[in-house]
């Protein structure tokens, strides 16, 4: 037995630290999977014989079953037990990757994919929960540091490993690769992991029964604005009835079941969890840090495949060494936070992740890809000060009867800060665009001196290279137009970076709001 004991006078029979990895290993494995299909939606677009906006499906039935499930996944795991659901999420998460794999039309995989984000989203809270029960709140920091490897690490590895897969493979091994590590997984998980007393006892009781009403609500707010999120740039946001249809049945849901819990009498989710300052002011961050990470996630490889003609391999690879440097950076801040207050770690965090962010503001046309690498790496540096210290000061003070609950609702405002920053980066780089070629516009005329001199240099150097001098001026312009268009481009997303600085920056002084009050053993806690 280990030395490092739970809570309550409870201990696990094995080490904590194998249950951790092996918790974290099926987090993992969800995680990867919300990213690693981004870069493979034209190869399957073109194997199924469907079009590139019909294969995003696949990604919206994902987010969307998996969003749902996140916030119910507090209740479930009560009335299945945690252990058996967290195993029964585990294991159809695996067939359904199998079955992802083999599917032979669009119909069949976006099918398949819903149920795969079903139970992967169970696996996330029960992974926290598991880790909360697991380690006294002094040893809970460096537990955290294990999973950060799956909540940051994942993200930014998915997008490599998928590139990799697709050019030496194909697309359907982004999902093959599930099943020898969800295999491994669901056995040692099944060896290791144990509920303690207090969760055996509320699968006796069989949870808090069934709110059907507060399920369809929340089923049909966070199902709604999803995909409202997902398909809003696809489809002219509210100039579309599709998402206004969607906006409104998700305001009508979210607040609709926001209304209900507060009142109903045995709610499928315990909104009391939020009395506790520590843990209302942990979701505002982490919902924070989650829409910069996935926004800045999708921006730089986006960036380079568009305008500089990157693979998805090679963009990929941008981020890899971002995942190595929060790596190292981790064990650092579990040291510091115990030496230093939580708060002032998580506000120099966003500080290093403001000017990262205006850092990565000065992309030019010519950029080459270590300055790329350089500018991640800025970025994900400054994860290494978020994640662990908002996860740990999350649950310092949170009681043991919400923690159920209150893993649910972190990991759903992790997630759902993902979508929104992803769906709000890429809706403004396109209104950006847009905006700075009207601007640049104004210099396209032959009244610009500029510009006339900018023709005559092409003009020239295409005489040069033997042009015909009939086309010399109509080529000469030409270019020039694509000159226009692509700086145009660099610009957009200069501005949007910038916008994400603003936003960490704005977050800062928000930790000042963190309590001072700390658990018994919490170590540095909010003071």
């Amino acid at each position: 037995m280990s030395g490092v004991g739970a809570v309550d006078g409870w201990k696990p029979k094995f080490n904590p630290w194998f249950i951790a990895l092996a918790v974290t290993l099926a987090a993992f494995m969800e995680i990867l999977d919300t990213t690693i299909v981004n870069v493979a939606l034209p190869y399957i677009a073109g194997t199924l014989a469907a079009s590139s906006d019909e294969a995003t499906y696949a990604l919206t039935a994902y987010l969307v079953a998996n969003g749902i499930v996140l916030t119910i996944a507090g209740w479930l795991s009560d009335t299945i037990g945690r252990k058996r659901y967290f195993l029964i999420c585990l294991f159809m998460f695996t067939v359904f990757s199998f079955l992802c794999g083999i599917s032979q039309s669009l119909g069949q995989l976006v099918a398949f994919r819903a149920f795969q984000g079903f139970f992967g989203g169970g696996l996330q809270p029960n992974q926290q929960a598991i880790i909360l029960d697991t380690f006294p709140p002094a040893k809970r920091g460096a537990a955290f540091a294990v999973t950060a490897i799956a909540t940051i690490v994942a993200p930014v590895l998915g997008p490599t490993l998928g590139g990799y897969l697709i050019e030496h493979l194909d697309w359907r091994w982004i999902f093959f690769v599930n099943i020898p590590f969800g295999a491994v997984a669901v056995f040692a998980n099944f060896v290791l992991v144990e509920d303690p007393p207090w969760e055996k006892e509320k699968a006796k009781k069989k949870g808090r029964g069934i709110d059907y009403v507060g399920l369809a609500l929340i089923s049909l707010g966070l199902g709604c604005m999803q995909i409202a999120l997902d398909r809003g740039e696809d489809d002219d946001w509210f100039g579309s009835r599709f998402i206004v249809i969607m906006s409104v049945l998700a305001f009508i849901g979210i607040f609709g079941a926001i209304c209900w819990l507060l009142t109903a009498k045995k709610p499928i989710i315990d909104l009391d969890v939020f009395k506790d300052r520590n843990f209302a002011m942990g979701c505002v961050l982490i919902a924070a840090m989650g829409m910069i990470l996935y926004a800045s996630a999708v921006l730089i490889p986006q960036f380079s495949q568009q305008e500089l003609g990157y693979t998805a391999l090679l963009s990929g690879l941008i981020l890899s060494p971002g995942g190595i440097v929060v790596i190292m950076l981790i064990p650092i801040v579990g040291r510091l936070m115990k030496v230093v207050p939580t708060r002032y770690i998580v506000m120099t965090g966003f500080t290093i992740m403001g000017f990262a962010l205006m850092y990565s503001s000065r992309l030019v046309t010519s950029i080459d890809y270590w300055t790329l690498v350089k500018m991640r790496s800025a970025q994900t540096a400054a994860l290494g000060f978020l994640f662990v210290p908002i996860s740990t000061i999350a649950y310092l003070t949170l009681p043991q009867k919400y923690r159920s609950d209150g893993a649910a609702l972190f990991s759903m405002f992790r997630n759902v800060g993902g979508a929104v920053g992803i769906s709000v980066a890429t809706a403004l780089v396109t209104e950006r665009r847009q905006a700075d070629q009207a601007h640049l516009s104004k210099f396209m005329t032959p009244l610009n001196q500029g510009y006339n001199e900018l023709i005559q240099k092409s003009e020239a150097t295409l005489r040069t290279l033997g042009r015909a001098a009939g086309s010399v001026h109509d080529e000469a312009v030409s270019h020039t137009y694509q000159t226009y268009m692509h700086q145009s481009a660099v610009l957009a997303y200069n501005n949007v970076f910038q916008y994400s600085a603003v936003v960490a920056f704005l977050v800062v002084p928000l930790c000042f709001f963190i309590s001072k009050k700390t658990a018994q053993g919490g170590g540095g806690g909010g003071h």
